[in-house]
């Protein structure tokens, strides 16, 4: 995770460095500011958009894990956009269009599934799933000895 961030910053530093020779340091400034405040524009809209969705399909009474995760992500995407750097700004420009955002709530539910399946089978041990319900491996007990059920065929 350190490494990561190390990278992180790295790719800021690189970023500003290379904006700012291009465009000089007020240059710089002003694109940093103008990112902030069309990200935090655009993250009022698409939070509005993610939560009238959530509200509706709350109301419906249908799953709402699509428009909540979509709404995390929106949220997520709003604080990248907040940190000054490009880099950010981008990952968090990529959060607030619908068809990115799409591929991030697949890959962020696929592994929240993974963990949570991972989690459980540690809290109960794996499990079998016969006709959608779940099924408890028998233990035997015990107190009682093995019984294999069966016939004696005698020679």
């Amino acid at each position: 995770m350190a490494v990561a961030f190390l990278l992180y910053v790295f790719a800021e530093i690189a970023a500003i460095w290379a904006v700012g020779s291009a465009v000089g340091v007020l240059g710089t400034l002003g694109l940093l500011l103008a990112g902030a405040f069309l990200g935090s524009w655009l993250a009022r809209r698409e939070g509005g958009k993610a939560m009238r969705a959530f509200l509706t399909a709350a109301r419906a009474g249908q799953p709402a894990e699509k428009e909540l995760t979509d709404g995390m992500l929106v949220a997520l995407g709003g604080v990248l956009i907040l940190i000054p750097g490009f880099v950010s700004d981008v990952m968090g420009l990529l959060l607030m269009l619908p068809p990115s955002r799409a591929v991030a709530r697949r890959w962020w539910l696929k592994r929240m599934e993974m963990r949570a399946l991972r989690f459980a089978n540690q809290r109960r041990g794996p499990v079998m799933v016969v006709d959608s319900e779940v099924v408890s491996p028998a233990e035997p007990r015990r107190d009682q000895p093995t019984v294999i059920e069966g016939r004696v065929i005698e020679n």
